[in-house]
């Protein structure tokens, strides 16, 4: 397996990036291309232990800004290492891309030179997020902030192929996330969408709420882009806040000190399962290739997990077992 890496994507590229491809190389067994500016990354590489034949460069002369448009950056920009990476892919040079950089740039390239699967009007990202029973995936969280049904019911049959890839669960269940159980409840899309995924070819259970979200009650929940975004960053900011919390109130008891010592292993657990680094990025569904979006505060880790991630959905063709799945449209 080789994974074309953006090594000039994120806030802490190209060291962090090395790094977590280093890292990703000596635990796996996979290669990883570093995609951008060849003398920074060789400078970058100096600095660590580890480096293998494993890894190769590949030269860019440009690095999308995060503040650039998307479609500017698409048109101007023609040797950027994020498109350089995911022509990568295109050419059979490698089997998956990696990228922490400008995430709206990624998405549109990708589609732009991977194109779209049979079937699919918009590809959706899929993260997957820890819940009581493991994990569950959130099926959009920001690649489409304006949905029709059909999206939804599109969403349900990419989050039902991934999840049966790579948790190895035969019949996931699909939910769509409302602000009731019931079917009438909800606005005009998730009312419209119950209707198409009801008579959908997978194992739909219904609405759920989303004080619901992290029960286990559902394996894939579907909403459109917007919603899913605000109900990950709402998740990523509430986990760091409980712990804060946590350690506040623990230092204002005489005895926390005594107390922190106890529970540590409790804490340092829940902090594992509720860190982003833990799941490294999100892939990118519909699309015919594989291409994975990371936070652009990723660290090594999160960039290592990622480049697993990729290579794991590669592997597995996850891509043609989701085309597969949508013929049942």
């Amino acid at each position: 397996m080789k994974v074309a890496l953006d090594a000039m994507g994120g806030d802490y590229a190209p060291d962090v990036t090395v790094a977590g491809a280093i890292d990703a190389t000596k635990e796996f067994d996979l290669e990883v291309i570093l995609v951008g500016n060849e003398t920074l990354i060789s400078n970058a590489l100096k600095d660590k232990k580890g480096v293998t034949s494993k890894l190769s460069i590949v030269h860019s002369s440009e690095v999308v800004d995060m503040t650039e448009k998307a479609s500017v950056a698409i048109r101007k920009k023609k040797d950027s290492s994020i498109r350089k990476a995911i022509e990568l892919v295109k050419k059979g040079e490698a089997d998956a891309v990696v990228s922490a950089g400008h995430s709206g740039v990624m998405m549109a390239t990708s589609l732009f030179i991977l194109g779209k699967l049979p079937n699919v009007d918009r590809p959706a990202i899929a993260t997957i997020m820890p819940c009581l029973t493991g994990s569950f995936l959130l099926i959009d969280a920001g690649a489409n902030v304006d949905c029709q049904p059909i999206h939804l019911l599109q969403f349900g049959y990419m989050g039902d192929a991934y999840y049966r890839a790579i948790f190895k669960k035969d019949k996931p269940r699909i939910a769509l996330l409302s602000i009731g159980e019931e079917d009438t409840k909800g606005n005009e899309l998730t009312r419209d969408a119950f209707k198409f995924m009801k008579d959908a070819n997978y194992n739909f259970i219904g609405n759920i709420e989303g004080k619901d979200m992290f029960t286990g009650v559902a394996d894939v929940i579907v909403c459109d882009g917007f919603i899913g975004n605000i109900a990950l960053k709402v998740s990523e900011g509430l986990a760091e806040t409980i712990l804060k919390m946590l350690k506040m109130e623990i230092t204002n008891i005489a005895t926390g000190k005594l107390g922190y010592l106890m529970i540590k292993p409790a804490i340092r657990n829940f902090k594992k399962r509720t860190d982003y680094a833990e799941y490294g990025g999100a892939p990118l569904l519909g699309i015919n290739g594989t291409s994975i979006v990371s936070h652009g505060r990723s660290s090594a880790k999160a960039i290592k997990n990622a480049i697993w991630v990729a290579s794991e959905m590669a592997k597995k063709g996850v891509h043609n077992s989701i085309a597969e799945s949508l013929k049942a449209i």
